[in-house]
């Protein structure tokens, strides 16, 4: 059965861009709940963070975001956000800017990332999210454009 806290932000999850927001807006805040509060109650969740392995089931998706959220907030952005949908599946591609204050200075870093939403009695909710570490020196996104334009 859904516990009452997910099934009071329902209302908030109307769309995969809702659940994606509340996502990061909960990691910035370092809120583990509120980043919790958007997975579903499948068994079958899975996480894999930037060079870790991959998490499968709700407990081990709650223990990786609680080693990422015991640092407190993050400066996480999401940008640049492609976009698949269907009636009951969601696919975004993300890329994610994340700043650090290290030395005085500010330094930015990026991780592409998937996130993957179902359609659920609950509204929207996440199933799945999949982030690796971008490179230093390659470009952040590679966009192929037609040969022939009409």
């Amino acid at each position: 059965m859904p516990s009452r806290a997910k099934a009071q932000t329902a209302a908030l999850m109307a769309s995969p861009d809702d659940v994606e927001a509340q996502f990061y807006e909960g990691l910035r805040e370092g809120d583990l709940d509120k980043v919790m509060a958007v997975w579903s109650e499948e068994d079958e969740l899975l996480c894999v963070h930037p060079g870790g392995p991959r998490l499968v089931g709700a407990a081990a998706v709650r223990t990786g975001f609680e080693a990422v959220c015991s640092s407190g907030a993050l400066n996480i952005h999401a940008e640049n956000v492609r976009r698949m949908q269907t009636l009951g599946c969601a696919v975004h591609s993300v890329m994610e800017r994340i700043e650090v204050s290290e030395d005085g200075g500010l330094r930015t870093g990026w991780v592409m990332a998937t996130n993957v939403y179902l359609k659920t009695a609950l509204g929207w909710r996440m199933v799945a999210h999949h982030a690796s570490p971008a490179s230093e020196d390659a470009l952040p996104e590679i966009v192929e454009v037609p040969a022939v334009l009409h």
